[in-house]
């Protein structure tokens, strides 16, 4: 039976070539690109659950409370592992991630600047699964001045990843390190990634020996048996016991939170993170979009077939003289449906397999073909064939298998009886599915733009960054540079500071004047020199800069911007005190006010800002002219080597640093605007198919219609208004829901771009305009045919 019922299917579908060929290219692009949005997704729940033991590890985070604000941050105390470790049995192992920053790494003379570089316990892989390529887990961290590379980045120091258990490495101060044992590269899918490990044992011993010292991520390995939230209501009493000391006098109060790692890149919403955060929101929203992708390649092969139920008619007739029961005949139909959507899944991993290096570079991502035929992806693909099959199958079966053999045989079933208002309702759908992708993929793409276009406050084009890994006492170095770049007609200025816009800036605890005596805030701060705010074109509005002759500016000024006027209330803010938080010997003199800029992210409102006169920086920005770029960064790298001869010259420019804040966002943007306009294309090949069998159904009455004189226009009306009135419907469904979801969206940016009425106005007069174009191809073909060709036979 099952080979008839294959033998006979096959047979339909090289009869009709082109409804099968239509069909097959809609379900084949369906199911290619479900499967990427599948494999993505799949990704992004992952996350960090490698780990063997992931669903037992937490990590400990922060929540502060200032009187004037409420901080949720991602790190806790150096202090707070080993107190957790002794006080709490319910914790197996803690370990800390003290991030070390920008390091000069030297082998010999391959030097390489490494930003991923953290401090670990040397119990870290007691708790986390890193493989090892050499060296033992056991022993690896716990000397001082030790030191495990991953292996892109031994690879990069020594071309290659053996036999380098043994050897040393240098840093810019002349500290040597021993490379205990390589790793191999970091997934991924983690939520915090590393290049290189030094051992914890190499800081010094009274190194962040302070409950009042933040930076550092603090994670856990609980009790299997372990409640994480009745354990977290146990870490309360720790406030008293070892910061309200420290904070209650600042009005301060603090607690801890215990967050599962495998929920963090989804779900976290802290300050903070080592790494760019994912999105639930995103992971719905592909989730959503690929099933809209098999529904709509659904509804075409439905559409079609009932469309087209008159031409297999007599053949339903014939089967049930012959003895075919109902059931027998749905079988036939639902197996023509999988065959159709199997052979689609054979093209589609022909498409996966040249499309999969395209996708990876879309998403960031580094699939493999592999990636199909890993169990749950394989499993996943097996149900959406089936599932597929018999929802694109299911009506027509149910539909044709009904047919009176008596009433087909006499030729009394009319052509257009295919269910028409079925078609129509599913027809409104493909039109709202397409709109509403539409819609969103406008207004995702004005939102990234908004972002990408805002007035930033500062001027961020035609600015290098030159990161430098110097220490100590450097000022005159830097002195000297300056004047050197100067001396080149193409830069327009050179500045120094120890952050640039984009970056975060330290955070400390301030005492500040207020209307009512000194109020404690915490503000971000760092220093400037007196060249800083026009390199960037940031503006003074209130006051004066710094000064490089006034000696008493790099110690007892402050400029603030329009945001801490707001937060203390100033009317008049030259003047005022700051202090840091219990020093009251040192107080500085708010001598500028400059405006407002964007100093963290546009994913960050602005808050208040503390710049400083200081002349030990470690950052240099050069504004150069944009005229012959390549020349002046050349001559730039010469005087950065001659004054800095042991640095490597490395530099971005301020604007891609810029950019990079929204890479995430910018990757799923485009994923989104690629697979929305996939979803469209596959609604416009059955809208295709179906106006294409329709005008073929209604030849006969647009051939009678055009003999008794009805114009070319007439027919065009005829055919078209039944499709706008389809429209219509879909605008009334489509509007409000895109509406909802976008706002939705848009509520999670500080800085957002309004909803404009227009986006889903002209996006309406699109999927009319692509409709028409459509209609209007099989309907102006049908009416300037030869009538006779259509009348001469029944």
């Amino acid at each position: 039976m099952l080979k008839n019922l294959l033998q006979v299917a096959f047979r339909n579908l090289t009869k009709d070539k082109g409804f099968s060929l239509l069909n097959i290219l809609g379900l084949t692009i369906g199911i290619t690109f479900s499967l990427f949005l599948l494999f993505y997704i799949r990704d992004e729940l992952n996350f960090d659950r490698y780990h063997t033991k992931a669903d037992h590890i937490y990590r400990i985070i922060t929540h502060l409370q200032e009187p004037e604000r409420t901080d949720h941050v991602a790190i806790t105390q150096f202090v707070l592992a080993p107190a957790l470790k002794k006080e709490y049995p319910e914790v197996e192992q803690a370990v800390r991630f003290v991030g070390k920053g920008r390091t000069l790494l030297k082998n010999g003379e391959q030097h390489l600047f490494e930003d991923k570089i953290f401090f670990a316990d040397s119990n870290l892989f007691e708790v986390f699964t890193y493989p090892f390529l050499e060296g033992d887990p056991k022993t690896a961290l716990l000397a001082p001045n030790s030191i495990l590379l991953t292996e892109t980045l031994a690879k990069k120091l020594f071309s290659t990843t053996k036999d380098l258990t043994g050897k040393s490495l240098q840093t810019s101060n002349g500290t040597v390190y021993k490379i205990t044992g390589i790793l191999q590269d970091i997934p991924l899918n983690s939520h915090i990634r590393f290049n290189a490990l030094l051992s914890v044992s190499t800081l010094p011993k009274d190194f962040g020996n302070n409950w009042g010292n933040f930076g550092f991520f603090t994670y856990v390995l609980l009790n299997p048996a372990v409640n994480p939230s009745a354990f977290e209501k146990k870490l309360l009493p720790m406030y008293d016991k070892y910061m309200a000391s420290i904070f209650a006098p600042f009005n301060v109060k603090m607690h801890y939170g215990v967050q599962p790692i495998t929920d963090i890149h989804l779900h976290s919403t802290l300050n903070g993170e080592p790494e760019e955060l994912g999105s639930m929101s995103y992971i719905y929203t592909f989730s959503i979009v690929a099933v809209f992708m098999l529904l709509i390649a659904s509804i075409n092969y439905m559409n079609l077939t009932t469309a087209r139920s008159a031409r297999r008619a007599k053949e339903i007739g014939i089967r049930k003289v012959a003895g075919s029961t109902q059931f027998q005949l749905i079988l036939q139909f639902l197996t023509e449906s999988i065959v159709l959507t199997f052979v689609s899944f054979i093209v589609s991993i022909v498409f996966i397999f040249f499309l999969i290096p395209v996708f990876n570079t879309l998403s960031g991502k580094l699939f493999k073909f592999s990636t199909l035929f890993h169990p749950f992806t394989f499993l996943s693909l097996i149900g959406i064939i089936v599932l597929v099959g018999l929802i694109g199958g299911s009506y027509p079966a149910f539909y044709l298998a009904k047919f009176n053999p008596v009433s087909v045989l006499k030729g009394s079933l009319a052509k257009g009886s295919s269910n028409i208002a079925l078609r129509r309702v599913l027809v409104v759908m493909q039109f709202s599915i397409s709109m509403i992708m539409l819609i969103c993929t406008w207004i995702v793409y004005d939102q990234l733009q908004f972002l990408r276009t805002k007035d930033l406050g500062y001027d961020k084009e035609q600015v290098m960054v030159i990161n430098l890994n110097q220490q100590g006492d450097v000022k005159s170095k830097l002195r000297l540079l300056q004047n050197e770049l100067r001396k080149n007609s193409q830069i327009i200025d050179v500045s120094t500071s120890n952050a640039t816009p984009g970056s975060d800036a330290s955070k400390i605890l301030f005492e500040i004047e207020s209307k009512n005596g000194f109020t404690n805030y915490a503000s971000d701060i760092y220093g400037i020199d007196p060249f800083y705010l026009k390199t960037l074109g940031i503006k003074l509005v209130e006051g004066r800069n710094f000064t490089e002759t006034d000696q008493s500016d790099t110690l007892r000024r402050a400029i603030v911007n329009e945001a801490m006027l707001k937060q203390m209330g100033w009317q008049e803010a030259l003047g005022k005190k700051i202090r840091f938080a219990g020093d009251t010997a040192n107080t500085m003199e708010v001598i500028g006010v400059v405006k407002d800029f964007h100093q963290r992210s546009l994913y960050n409102p602005i808050e208040p800002l503390i710049l400083v006169y200081r002349q030990n920086n470690n950052t240099i920005q050069v504004k150069v002219s944009n005229q012959n770029i390549p020349a002046t960064v050349g001559y730039v790298e010469k005087q950065v080597k001659s004054v800095f001869p042991d640095e490597p010259f490395q530099y971005t420019f301020l604007d891609q640093d810029f950019t990079t804040q929204f890479a995430a966002d910018q990757r799923r943007g485009q994923i989104f605007t690629a697979f929305s306009s996939l979803t469209i294309l596959i609604a416009c090949l059955g809208l295709l198919g179906l106006v294409a069998f329709t005008t073929q159904q209604r030849q006969k009455e647009i051939s009678i219609r055009k003999i008794l004189g009805a114009e070319t226009g007439n027919l065009f009306l005829l055919i078209n208004k039944n499709f706008l009135l389809l429209i219509g419907v879909a605008c009334i469904i489509s509007f409000p829901v895109s509406y909802y979801f976008m706002h939705q969206w848009l509520s999670t940016f500080p800085y957002r771009t309004p909803l404009k009425p227009e986006t889903f106005i002209i996006s309406s007069l699109v999927i009319l305009l692509i409709t028409l174009l459509t209609v209007s191809y099989h309907t102006i073909r049908a009416a300037l045919s030869n009538p006779v060709n259509a009348l001469r036979s029944e």
